[in-house]
């Protein structure tokens, strides 16, 4: 294959990140770019339907079923293709590590998509980061291995790759004041938690600008999401959590910004849409070019910012503890959440019942140090056996 191919796999290739970067990819090809995408690797966790039309369309050489009890279903389905079908955890690290693949986009939700990324990372591999969890359970270890393999993380959250291409500009790392994350404030901006009493999860899954998978969308409403990010912030770009500001943008339209020492703020702007974070992840330092909707400064009515509503949604200030607290404190905080979002969807624990079960995990954590990535998941492990039991007893 000629060297301007940029040979990429896809870990949660049938969620909205997975499915908009095999978009980006329909794409490469007709732009004005100067590599080509191909997709030598793709995984889901349930969604077989999917992810056999996907293997159809662009015939990767691996395809993986994170869920083993799928893995003949879907091999039979593949049979007459040329792809080799893998399934469970080994899967998903061996389509992270493939030997031809440049780049991988970690796309899985929660904390599934660490152990991947750490494969992925030891085979030198590039890492297009979507999966946020990986960086908040685990951001030490990660941001220490990615440097003894000279690997980049670029990231693909719209707020970090906001921040990404707003620090381009620096020329020392002493310039650098603050970042300022964006919030969208999620569908329940300016509401009392008197009236988030009694919130079901139709109603906490009307984001109102971005279209987003199940768990991401509850953390949007809830604030944790900005909290996760946070967490990420501090390990992806080396601040620390007292350079990281937080302020609600209801319109989505700057993603963050960055302020430096002599008072001047880098924005990133642009209408809401993930393909362009994926696509600028995929093709640093060049750009892609993209049909569709513009910005149109003459049109935008007015661009608001307000500070985020700590009481009603405590996700944020637990975020920067866990910080504080350091060890595998981020991790508790990630892990519990995860539960408390499940139990949530499935109606067991109350919206604003999510922040407090975080909380009452952390507050009952012994913190310990993380030396492996072992101490990451015991962390991880206890943090969602005490939510469980914790939502048993109420």
């Amino acid at each position: 294959m000629s060297d301007n191919i940029h040979n990429i796999s896809i870990l949660g290739s049938t969620g909205s990140i997975g499915t908009q970067s095999l978009d980006v990819v329909r794409s490469s090809g007709t732009t004005a770019v100067k590599q080509n995408l191909n997709v030598v690797g793709i995984a889901a966790n349930r969604n077989i339907a999917l992810l056999e039309a996907q293997a159809r369309e662009f015939r990767p050489e691996l395809a993986c079923i994170a869920d083993k009890s799928l893995y003949a279903d879907l091999k039979l389905r593949l049979s007459d293709t040329s792809t080799t079908v893998v399934c469970g955890e080994d899967g998903l690290c061996e389509v992270a590590a493939h030997s031809s693949v440049r780049t991988v986009i970690t796309a899985l939700m929660g904390i599934a998509g660490l152990k991947p990324t750490v494969c992925a990372i030891r085979e030198k591999k590039n890492i297009a980061l979507a999966n946020k969890e990986t960086m908040v359970a685990a951001g030490a270890f990660v941001s220490k291995l990615a440097k003894e393999n000279n690997v980049s993380i670029l990231p693909v959250d719209s707020e970090h790759s906001a921040i990404f291409q707003s620090l381009a500009g620096m020329a020392d790392k002493s310039e650098l004041r603050r970042i300022i994350l964006t919030a969208s404030g999620g569908p329940f901006f300016g509401k009392s938690r008197s009236e988030l009493e009694g919130i079901t999860p139709e109603q906490a899954l009307k984001h109102p600008n971005w279209d987003m998978g199940a768990k991401i969308t509850i953390d949007s409403a809830s604030m944790v999401n900005k909290g996760l990010e946070v967490i990420e912030a501090r390990w992806l770009f080396d601040i620390s959590p007292a350079q990281i500001d937080v302020v609600v943008h209801r319109q989505s339209i700057i993603h963050s910004m960055i302020e430096y020492i002599d008072g001047s703020v880098i924005a990133q702007m642009g209408l809401p849409d993930m393909r362009l974070p994926i696509a600028f992840a995929l093709t640093y330092p060049n750009r892609m070019a993209f049909d569709g909707r513009k910005l149109d400064f003459a049109a935008l009515a007015n661009l608001t910012f307000a500070p985020p509503d700590n009481e009603t949604f405590p996700s944020l200030p637990l975020a920067y503890k866990s910080l504080e607290a350091g060890g595998t404190m981020s991790a508790v905080f990630n892990g519990a959440d995860e539960m408390a979002v499940s139990l949530f969807l499935q109606k067991k624990i109350p919206f604003l019942g999510i922040a407090d079960v975080i909380a009452e995990a952390m507050n009952a954590y012994t913190n310990t140090e993380a030396a492996c990535l072992e101490d990451i998941y015991n962390a991880d492990r206890w943090a969602r056996e005490y939510v469980i039991d914790l939502a048993s007893r109420t």
